[in-house]
């Protein structure tokens, strides 16, 4: 220690004020160290295997600083990978709106009071706050006004820091933090046995209708110890700056792929990147907007750290003829205007604005490999005994192959699924493309094209089940799926028949209204669920539909799972909307389900998909073909033999034990926060936490959660990172 302590010391003496920090929280443990020592408080910890981290931090009269970052493998030399930097935080917000998209079904369901609107403006997606004036329709209370947007950046009041032990993790705090209509305080975490380390602003806002989008990073990073940024684009091809350019005015964003810079330090690296799925609000698209920056601030420093973007760009539109290019434009231009939702910040929650960096004493592509590690390499980990399936997504299959006049046509959604480790896609056509409304001809034949292309480019690991998105009769928007292709038309004209026989497309359902859905449900053995429920055209459902006989039909599944909205006081994702809907079904009815659903358009390989999604692993050995019978997939989601992930956490298996447990073995990548089990009676929802900071990253483990079994009516278990990653397992009924 006594080299690092000197160089403390000489390093201190650069900085005014002494730290003066409270241990009392602080436990002292083999691997994970804190010192308070000479005005400066200093970190050692294990890090991944062989490796050691350090990271010391002092006060620039009353900015907290970090006065040196470094690594070193195993009783080797301590590489320096940054010194004297500054935490940098920077918001930029408007004013939350509630969407006409919303007020439609709410309207019709009678539920327009300014409590209900107040209630609802918080689950909104068409919903831009930065964009002046804003496009007309989209949302009550336009024009937007300039003086409703305002910028701020961090300042700092810290006297003294405190220091916690979280079981293998140390926290260190700074209070005194001021961004704009945000006050807090700053924290650092360090985690046994990995080089992560977090920084975050924890802080609140008592305004109202806040929605904000936030950048944080480090500053005074030397343009002489570091030899260069680097990145990957996307398309993979490696990306560099070597600070030879002039300062910068403004943060550079990279559109980096798998959102991830690296500094290139003497002897080791230092990268950069966001949490991989909390971070990111939902979109229409996935267009990579550059999440990462550096900012040259003048000869001898820059900054690094992670960035959204203020408004949505634009997608390539597809179309071989001018009708479908125009109208592709005109949807992509729509998208641009209308949706960028950012995050919401209701008055008094405590929003947590993150950066990750990962201190390692390799070079650039070694770090980028361990951090990839925590993604999986952004590639859902195949689980043996489960098929990865995803659904709702709205790429106009049959619009594509028509229009490009070959069933042989590959859209580009499909090699970006493949790259994901995908196995099943459950596809939403007829959702602002083809003629839904149409009980003929026309439909007829745009379906025998969505088939025919599904069957085509479907393989022996990919399938391609051509479901919808119908908004019919059931209420709301809901998706279907079937076993088998199945032709039917959402209207039944009069003279129509409910079956028909059809010379070319063999049996054809005429639909005229939800009892002859449900029917054409139960006869094909096909499923329905809510789409985004309680937002979007599903503002009020399922809620308004719980008594109805379709709802309370084994066919109705239950509702689906997006991380939509993004709030980041929330340890989950999508934890009032989604969690809280699910909770509900189960209260309402039978075994209801959440499916992982998308809902999203164009898609293209060098699109960041894969923080948008959470995807379902399926119960199923043995993935069908096309023309082999799906029941396999469409019976394991019936009883519930699937559980949602955004990917980082996996439930290899659960079960509830008669004698009154939870059991569940897992597999995770971040560190772990906590697992839950959450319950019903039939009226109300509890839950058990139990905390799992003391489980080592990148590892394996069982869970068994004692509870008592009598006046419950289902159970469910469900774990989460520290990074807000997480996977659900589907309700258990008990009676």
């Amino acid at each position: 220690m006594k080299p690092f302590c000197t160089l403390l010391l000489l390093t201190a003496a650069v900085w005014a004020e002494p730290l003066a920090c409270d241990l009392s929280e602080y436990r002292l443990q083999p691997g994970l160290t804190a010192v308070a020592a000479d005005g400066t408080l200093r970190l050692e910890w294990a890090g991944a295997p062989g490796q050691e981290l350090r990271a010391a931090f002092g006060l620039n009269g009353t900015t907290p600083v970090v006065l040196e970052l470094a690594a070193r493998k195993a009783a080797g030399t301590w590489a320096v990978l940054g010194k004297n930097l500054t935490p940098e935080f920077q918001t930029v917000s408007g004013v939350r709106r509630i969407s006409n998209q919303q007020m439609q079904p709410l309207s019709k369901l009678g539920l327009t009071s300014q409590d209900v609107i107040e209630r609802e403006k918080w689950k909104v997606f068409w919903d831009a706050p930065l964009m002046v004036p804003g496009s007309s329709g989209t949302n009550p209370g336009l024009p937007r006004k300039p003086e409703e947007i305002r910028r701020a950046g961090a300042t700092f009041n810290a006297a003294s820091c405190k220091v916690k032990t979280d079981g293998g993790r140390i926290e260190v705090e700074f209070p005194g933090l001021s961004l704009g209509i945000f006050s807090g305080r700053l924290r650092f975490t360090v985690y046994k046995g990995t080089n992560l380390m977090r920084q975050e602003a924890i802080a609140k806002t008592d305004e109202q209708s806040v929605a904000y989008k936030y950048s944080a990073g480090l500053k005074g990073l030397s343009t002489s110890d570091a030899k260069r940024v680097l990145w990957q684009d996307v398309a993979r091809a490696w990306q560099k700056y070597e600070f030879g350019g002039s300062p910068n005015t403004d943060p550079v964003a990279l559109r980096a792929r798998n959102r991830m810079a690296m500094v290139e330090a003497a002897g080791g690296s230092l990268a950069v990147f966001p949490a991989p799925h909390k971070f990111f609000f939902a979109r229409e698209i996935e267009l990579n907007l550059g999440y990462v920056y550096y900012r040259k601030d003048d000869a001898n420093t820059f900054a690094v750290g992670v960035r959204q973007a203020e408004r949505e760009e634009m997608y390539r539109p597809f179309g071989y003829s001018d009708e479908q290019w125009n109208k592709r434009m005109r949807q992509s231009r729509g998208f641009a205007m209308g949706n960028f939702a950012l995050y919401n910040a209701p008055p008094g929650t405590w929003q947590r604005m993150a950066v990750y960096f990962y201190l390692s004493p390799e070079v650039p592509r070694a770090a980028q490999n361990a951090v990839l590690a925590f993604t999986h390499g952004d590639r859902y980990k195949a689980l043996p005994g489960y098929q990865v399936g995803v659904g709702h997504f709205h790429t106009h299959f049959h619009e594509q192959i028509l229009d490009a006049g070959s069933i042989d046509y590959q859209p580009p959604w499909i090699p970006t699924f493949r790259a994901l480790g995908i196995n099943i896609a459950m596809m939403s056509d007829f959702h602002g493309d083809g003629h839904p409304e149409d009980a003929g001809p026309m439909r007829l034949k745009e379906q025998k094209a969505y088939f025919d292309g599904s069957r085509r480019h479907s393989d022996r690991d990919f399938l391609i089940m051509p479901g919808e998105e119908p908004d019919a009769h059931f209420g709301g928007h809901y998706t279907t799926v079937f076993p088998k292709p199945v032709y039917w038309t959402h209207v039944r004209k009069d003279g129509q028949q409910f079956v028909e026989n059809h010379p070319e497309y063999g049996k054809v359902y005429h639909v005229g209204n939800a009892k002859e859905e449900l029917e054409m449900l139960k006869l094909e053995n096909g499923l329905a669920w809510q789409a985004h429920p309680r937002t979007k055209g599903s503002a009020g459902y399922p809620d308004a539909i719980r008594e109805t006989d379709h709802f309370l039909s084994d066919r109705y599944l239950g509702a689906s799972f997006q991380s939509l909205p993004a709030d980041l006081s929330e340890p989950r994702l999508c934890q009032v909307r989604c969690l809280g809907t699910m909770d509900d079904m189960n209260n309402w009815a039978g075994e209801k389900f959440l499916v992982a659903e998308g809902d999203t358009y164009a898609k293209f390989p060098e699109d960041e998909t894969y923080p948008h999604l959470m995807v379902n692993y399926i119960k199923v050995d043995k993935l069908p073909a096309f023309d082999e019978d799906w029941t396999p997939i469409t019976a394991a989601m019936r009883k519930g033999n699937f559980f949602v992930t955004s990917g980082e956490v996996l439930i290899k298996n659960t079960a509830v034990e008669k004698s009154g447990a939870v059991t569940a073995d897992l597999e995770w990548t971040y560190p772990l926060d906590f697992v839950e089990v959450v319950w019903g009676d039939g009226q109300k929802v509890d839950r058990i936490l139990f905390k799992a900071t003391d489980r080592a990253p990148l590892g394996t483990g069982r869970f068994r959660i004692p509870i008592e079994l009598p006046g419950k009516k289902w159970v469910r278990f469900a774990a989460w990172d520290s990074a807000g990653n997480g996977a659900i397992a589907q309700p258990v009924h008990l009676r």
